[in-house]
């Protein structure tokens, strides 16, 4: 027993000592693209908030002549804020800028347009990032799901909250409005007093004087028939992106003393091959494989380190149409080591008498 113990933990410090060559390996070729400018910083921060103020500002205008001209450029200008989010991202991974101040200034004042507290924002995404497909730490800043045994161990409340919760009116209609309420307190686990739980306060006073602001300015339309309704469209575009960049066929979920943080983010991480005008707009975000691997890349470098590096490469791929097919994915089956549908569980079903 000796022995075959001995050789258990040799063959797995083997494994371990393989995986993490492979990552330092990866992480090694990536390195050139980490490095933030900020020429480069600049110009996306000019090529994004100047244009998000001309088109709220021209939504504004138009609805003196027609409602149906601030509708049409509503979602412009959801593409703008979802764009001014993913800056918000890379100061979160304090990847955007070369300077800290820098990144911690912008992270703030771009979580304010996009009402969200930054430094409470950028704990919880480091977590996502530290536990992503970890099926033993599930929770942190991904979408809840569930293992097939898990959801018929449910009673028929608990299957009908979680069915709820996964419908994609809820999801991705109702998802928005959850996330502005969810951001304006400090999230379960943030000890009062911190940077994070303060930050949520500084940002909920800054949107009440910058609301104050444009409502005494321009009126309280503007304010509900303008930047909200275009929030709105913009988070649920966030929320889609997020979801089918962790959720879609042939992702990975192991157990903890399985998982394998390299393996989680080329395999649990989709590259969502968007047209390239939607690339630009989402901060190339669906090149989300390379940003898991290493989020210290800016997102102005992830194309071309993903150009640069073959292994990146060979990620499957997903499309806006193939992507669609994702919805439908709402369990997983540990049996099978793969996402299934609920029409999927008609057998189990049966087979466990329920």
């Amino acid at each position: 027993m000796t022995t075959m113990s001995g050789t258990i933990v040799s063959a797995g410090s083997e494994t371990e000592s393989h995986e993490s060559s492979q990552q330092r390996r990866w992480q090694d070729e990536a390195a050139p693209f980490r490095s933030s400018s900020t020429r480069r910083g600049t110009i996306q921060l000019l090529t994004t908030l100047p244009a998000l103020a001309v088109l709220l500002t021209a939504m504004y205008i138009g609805m003196a002549y027609s409602y149906w001209i601030t509708l049409a450029l509503m979602p412009l200008a959801a593409g703008f804020i979802l764009r001014t989010f993913i800056i918000m991202h890379d100061c979160a991974h304090g990847s955007f800028m070369p300077s800290r101040r820098a990144n911690e200034i912008i992270g703030f004042i771009t979580g304010v347009l996009t009402v969200t507290p930054f430094a409470q924002w950028r704990r919880d995404h480091a977590m996502h990032h530290a536990s992503s497909g970890d099926l033993d730490r599930r929770g942190h800043g991904d979408v809840l799901t569930l293992t097939v045994e898990e959801y018929l161990a449910r009673d028929w409340w608990g299957r009908f909250k979680y069915r709820a919760f996964r419908n994609p009116f809820v999801m991705f209609g109702l998802g928005p409005i959850w996330l502005f309420l969810a951001n304006r307190k400090r999230s379960e686990g943030t000890p009062a007093g911190t940077k994070p739980a303060r930050s949520v306060h500084f940002t909920n006073l800054a949107l009440l004087v910058l609301w104050l602001a444009v409502s005494l300015l321009f009126g309280v339309k503007a304010l509900l028939l303008v930047y909200l309704p275009a929030f709105f469209v913009a988070a649920s575009a966030g929320i889609w992106l997020f979801y089918v960049q962790h959720q879609f066929e042939g992702t990975y979920w192991e157990s903890h003393d399985q998982w394998d943080y390299a393996t989680a983010a080329l395999r649990g991480s989709s590259y969502y091959r968007l047209p390239r005008v939607l690339e630009w707009i989402s901060g190339r975000i669906g090149l989300h494989h390379v940003h898991h691997l290493d989020p210290k890349i800016p997102n102005y470098q992830l194309r071309q380190c993903h150009d640069a590096v073959a292994e990146f490469q060979k990620v499957p791929e997903l499309t806006l149409l193939s992507s669609f097919k994702a919805v439908k994915l709402r369990l997983w089956d540990q049996q099978k080591g793969e996402l299934v549908g609920f029409r999927a569980l008609r057998k189990k079903r049966g087979q466990n008498g329920n």
